[in-house]
């Protein structure tokens, strides 16, 4: 026989693990676009993010060369600070819909692209999927990641590398070029 306790214990318990469900990640996504209006396409991407969650910051845009298969127009590249309840594969899909939905489509690796996102950060989670890899594997290498999210995130500390967002650009050797884009 299950006593009164036992059961105010487990419905307790409920409520603590659909609070814990429901909690709120601070995610940090990039964001870029070299195919028609690179602007206009990364101001729409912002807005449809509010799908997701609540956008809390978005870092000023920059203009910067391509890296790897570099014989394609320049990119404008941006810092988004989103806080979600979703979970790391919910907001995975949630990206890769808007997306799609802004006519990204995947014919060349590191080619040109009306709109890419690419989640950086999500809360202090390490997450290494075949489909799914948290902090995103290259970020620290890229000035075209570090130097938008340093803007709105540069105390964050890398889970892993255990290294600021300041620190992390601030290591990377000269070369790519990256550069405030007019008014954004």
């Amino acid at each position: 026989m299950v006593s009164l306790v036992q059961i105010c214990a487990l419905k307790l318990h409920r409520v603590k693990q659909d609070t814990d469900s429901s909690m709120k990640k601070l995610v940090y996504l990039s964001l870029g676009s070299n195919v028609g209006n690179r602007q206009g396409h990364l101001r729409n991407a912002i807005g449809r993010l509010e799908s997701a969650g609540r956008v809390l910051a978005v870092s000023s845009l920059y203009e910067t060369e391509p890296v790897e298969f570099t014989s394609q127009p320049w990119f404008l590249n941006c810092a988004v600070a989103l806080e979600t309840a979703m979970t790391p594969k919910q907001c995975m899909a949630a990206v890769l819909k808007i997306e799609r939905e802004m006519g990204r489509q995947r014919t060349q690796e590191k080619g040109p692209r009306t709109i890419d996102i690419d989640i950086l950060f999500f809360g202090n989670m390490i997450v290494d999927s075949p489909e799914l890899t948290i902090p995103h594997p290259a970020m620290h290498q890229r000035r075209f990641v570090l130097e938008p999210l340093a803007e709105i995130a540069p105390d964050v500390k890398h889970p892993i590398l255990k290294k600021t967002v300041d620190n992390l650009r601030d290591a990377l050797p000269a070369g790519q070029t990256v550069r405030k884009f007019g008014k954004s």
